[in-house]
């Protein structure tokens, strides 16, 4: 995460204009590691997220709603108490370290002015929160650590509050040209970046990355420190920049400068200011974090009911095997009933012709001593037409678990290919519809019919592909007009994708049997069959599973998906 020194220092003094001043209405304590100062100043509300969460931690205003628990927990009533209605006097950011510290203007205990400072230390997993008195002494913090733990700095109510040690590097931001070519004299050959991270303190890779490509520098020894050291003086006189870089419409890097090291690679955006930055940012990353989570949980689900159907089709099918030989039992029947005047009660075996056998050699067929001959002739009757019903029966519940399975498989396809919360709160609706999830007690609201995604062809024709099979279900059998065509690919898991053209719409055509690959689990292979035929040829059997139906009157094309073909093509909104 690049929120170093350089950016950091930006993001404060873009705060350190705003915040001075500002009244503390409320605080609360959504999270563990997040706080959130409700404050009021000459321009109106705000809110000011401080997080110490390892890897989030930062400080910015916020627009984001954050739920809180029902019992504020000790830290944050501590806050409450001490610091609510006072002012923000000052934040600084002391020696360009990543900590900022916050003065507050209070009124102690017996109501004389106060100062209390709070310390946000971003630190990784050594984040924190401190709370300090005008004396400088700790009065509690969000993460303890006695002397015996942390002999180096302990962190405990009562003890003298001291910055974090200082990294024993040089300060890029604050050295000469002189001491910058006498460290670089003595570095060796090594890598640009990792040298410029090593030596200097404040520096995250991302900006060692950046000044090693401005002065076109990957190792040491194919540069000169004259060229390293104006690379990095004209990226420090660059105008400060917001900047939110996206590998499609995930956010992936933010900075506050432009960057060059990325090329065309990624889209750089720039936003209006810090606060708005870091909000985006990480709010799309919380929302991207959650939604794997539901995924994961949804694709744990379905891949357990998947080895589950799978267990029990590979029982079914043994099972059937062994009522393959019921004939023989059929045979022993038949054979003692033919022997019954030369049977004795009691015997064990029974030594006779088999008249089947077209040799008539002799056939040892077991018996049930306990039983009289008449009765072990109808024990082997019972036998084999038990074993003729259980085949009829164990030959539908493999068809079933079959069908199950596959539409199983089709459901973990298509979590694989989900790309929003929308299209998980559709599969975990069908889930639920199937009697896979379980329903809450809650009165669920009704749920508008689900939407496909739309697509323009190059022709101007318009193209929607289901994404699921509820949207699959919505899209063939109820939405699509009967001469519209139908895409699937042939013998796999996929989308169902209708086009509103004719077969003589070739460019249409090509761009609906592209989608039809791509969105399907045949997306990494090449020559993929994919089917289509007039929507009046598709047909749902009765009682099949979402998403399942059977067609006819098909024609095939064979498609190499293409991810830039597909990112060519308008999607609507």
């Amino acid at each position: 995460m690049p929120l170093d020194a350089f950016f950091l220092s930006e993001n404060a003094a873009e705060l350190s204009s705003l915040l001075p001043g500002c009244r503390v209405d409320k605080i609360q304590q959504p999270e563990r590691d997040l706080l959130i100062f409700h404050l009021r100043g000459t321009s109106g509300a705000v809110r000011l997220l401080l997080s110490a969460g390892n890897g989030t931690a930062r400080m910015h205003l916020t627009t984001q709603e954050h739920e809180n628990p029902a019992e504020p927990p000790m830290f944050c009533m501590l806050l409450r108490k001490h610091l609510s209605g006072a002012r923000i006097l000052s934040l600084e950011q002391p020696d360009w370290e990543r900590v900022y510290l916050l003065t507050f203007g209070c009124l102690d205990e017996l109501g004389e002015p106060s100062e209390k400072k709070l310390a946000l230390e971003m630190l990784g997993k050594g984040a924190n929160l401190v709370l300090i008195d005008g004396k400088g002494r700790v009065l509690d913090c969000l993460r303890k650590s006695d002397p015996m733990s942390n002999p180096k700095r302990p962190m405990l109510p009562g003890l003298f509050y001291e910055l974090p040690p200082k990294q024993e590097k040089l300060n890029l931001f604050l050295i000469s040209e002189e001491l910058f070519q006498t460290a670089l004299s003595g570095a060796g050959v090594q890598s640009t970046d990792e040298w410029l991270v090593q030596s200097f303190a404040g520096v995250s890779p991302l900006l060692a990355r950046e000044i090693a490509a401005r002065a076109g520098s990957e190792r040491l020894n194919d540069t000169s420190a004259e060229a390293l050291w104006q690379a990095f003086l004209a990226l420090r006189g660059e105008e400060s920049t917001p900047l939110l870089l996206k590998e499609g419409d995930r956010p992936r890097e933010l900075y506050c400068r432009r960057l060059r090291q990325y090329g065309g690679a990624l889209k750089q955006e720039i936003l209006p200011d810090y606060s708005m930055l870091l909000d985006a940012y990480y709010s799309e990353r919380e929302r991207i974090a959650h939604q794997q989570q539901r995924s994961q949980s949804l694709t744990k689900l379905v891949k357990t009911r998947c080895e589950r159907c799978a267990r029990k089709l590979a029982a079914r099918i043994e099972e059937r095997k062994a009522t393959l030989d019921r004939e023989t039992w059929r045979q022993y029947g038949d054979i003692i009933k033919a022997n019954l005047y030369r049977m004795e009660r009691g015997a064990a075996r029974l030594e006779a012709e088999n008249f089947y056998d077209p040799e008539s050699r002799l056939i040892s067929i077991p018996l049930e001593p306990k039983l009289s001959p008449q009765k072990n002739a109808e024990r082997y009757y019972k036998l084999y037409t038990k074993a003729k019903n259980a085949e009829k029966i164990l030959t539908e519940q493999i068809e079933e678990a079959r069908r199950e399975l596959e539409y199983l498989q089709s459901v973990e396809q298509e979590l694989q290919l989900s790309s929003g919360e929308k299209e998980l709160s559709e599969i975990r609706r069908e889930l639920t519809e199937q009697g896979y999830i379980r329903e809450s007690g809650k009165k669920r609201r009704k749920e508008p019919p689900p939407r496909p995604q739309r697509y323009l062809s190059p022709s101007g024709a318009e193209i929607r592909v289901g994404r699921n099979n509820l949207q699959n279900d919505q899209l063939t059998l109820h939405s699509a007009e009967k001469t519209d065509l139908w895409f699937h690919v042939q013998k796999a898991h996929g989308s169902h994708v209708v086009a509103r053209c004719t077969g003589e719409d070739r460019e249409t055509v090509y761009a609906a049997a592209m989608l039809a690959a791509w969105y399907s689990e045949a997306r990494d292979s090449s020559n993929v069959a994919v089917d289509f035929t007039q929507v009046r040829y598709v047909k749902k059997p009765a009682g099949a599973k979402p998403g399942m139906v059977i067609y006819t009157d098909q024609q095939t094309l064979f498609i190499t998906p293409d991810r830039g073909y597909i990112e060519s093509l308008q999607a609507v909104k």
